[in-house]
């Protein structure tokens, strides 16, 4: 087995006796003293601060930017300010996600950040369909500071952070550190996303570490968080056989390039997701929260009434928030709302419920 990678801040983890687990090529917290469910909960009232550099970070540039961008990708930069940044789908020719985006427009290039686990694919791929567009990883660490107490804890060491609004970025001075800031992240609260020289990351996040308002946060209760968000995890609830309309994430198609819009198709994979947009999928993602207090995990079949299977759980978990099972899980489109479900879980049938997403309600700052 091939050495596992390590972020610029594993000795900092180390010393905050994180319990490590191997993610995506890489040795990454899992966890530290105070555990998955106090970490949760701690992002929930105040502030956690987790290392999501992992990611891979692309430069984007060259001549045409956009326009070739937005032959890979179904994006639209007609209405994309600078220091706006948006969600996209990396889809393959027949319509499959191979995997989910950020890009962020700056001034002459474009910032993105990949999944771990799709590094090299995803520059493979946007390399070939981009061929005159020139494309670098980033040698920066990526630090994600989420919770209700991030504003203010940021804005001590960087005011301006305090004036984005969600999605939006700007490039600032964060504790001595040139950094690109994100009003972003993956928990469903308010935070930041930033991308940070990898020199000065350890030097930074001691600084974030000093306000007693934030603790350390592992991968476990960023899942957690995420889940509770009814956001997707890549590989999970997704992945290159599932299609936009399916994952129920055809908001993530830019309005010009959907069926009927004034800049239709164009992109890769547009044909069967312009189809499906018209005529629907036989399988679409939908919540579920669980009766019996019993956890359902990915891979739990969906049976109706007559133990017929009539789905799949991607993502679930006890929610740390709610104190009842929740869940992810590809369902037939043709159930009614009133249907009777269960989850199989070790043989067992458990009732389970539709649920409007998101399972705990997002508090990002748009105004």
């Amino acid at each position: 087995m091939s050495e596992l990678a390590r972020t610029a801040l594993h000795a900092l983890h180390r010393a905050l006796g994180a319990r490590f687990t191997p993610f995506a090529g890489y040795e990454m917290p899992l966890q530290y003293a105070d555990g998955l469910k106090a970490e949760h909960l701690w992002t929930r009232e105040k502030a956690g601060l987790f290392d999501v550099s992992h990611m891979g970070q692309l430069r984007v540039r060259g001549a045409r930017l956009e326009a070739a961008l937005e032959a890979a990708l179904p994006l639209d930069f007609d209405d994309w300010p600078h220091g706006q940044q948006r969600y996209a789908l990396l889809l393959n020719e027949a319509g499959g996600i191979e995997d989910d985006l950020m890009l962020t427009r700056l001034e002459g290039e474009i910032a993105i950040v990949v999944n771990a686990a799709c590094r090299e694919k995803d520059l493979a791929q946007l390399r070939a369909r981009c061929p005159g567009l020139a494309f670098e990883w980033r040698a920066a660490a990526l630090l994600a500071l989420q919770g209700p107490a991030a504003e203010r804890v940021l804005a001590k060491l960087a005011p301006p952070a305090a004036e984005l609004k969600f999605m939006q970025a700007s490039r600032m001075d964060v504790a001595g550190a040139d950094c690109l800031v994100t009003r972003s992240g993956y928990t469903g609260e308010d935070g930041y996303e930033i991308s940070v020289p990898a020199a000065a990351a350890e030097r930074l996040a001691r600084a974030l570490l000093e306000d007693a308002a934030v603790k350390p946060v592992g991968l476990a209760a960023r899942d957690t968080l995420r889940l509770e968000a009814g956001l997707h995890l890549y590989g999970q609830d997704m992945d290159s056989q599932t299609t936009v309309c399916s994952a129920a994430l055809g908001w993530a198609i830019a309005r010009a390039r959907r069926a009927g819009g004034r800049k239709e198709g164009g992109f890769t994979g547009a044909e069967t997701t312009l189809r499906e947009q018209r005529e629907g999928t036989t399988r679409r993602l939908a919540g579920l929260v669980g009766i019996d207090p019993v956890p359902v995990r990915s891979g739990a079949p969906i049976v109706d009434a007559d133990g017929a299977e009539r789905g799949i759980v991607t993502s679930g978990t006890v929610s740390p928030s709610l104190g009842k099972p929740v869940m992810l899980a590809h369902l037939d489109t043709a159930l009614t709302s009133e249907a009777t479900l269960f989850a199989v879980v070790r043989g067992k049938r458990h009732p389970v419920r539709r649920a409007a997403l998101p399972f705990v309600p997002k508090r990002y700052k748009r105004a």
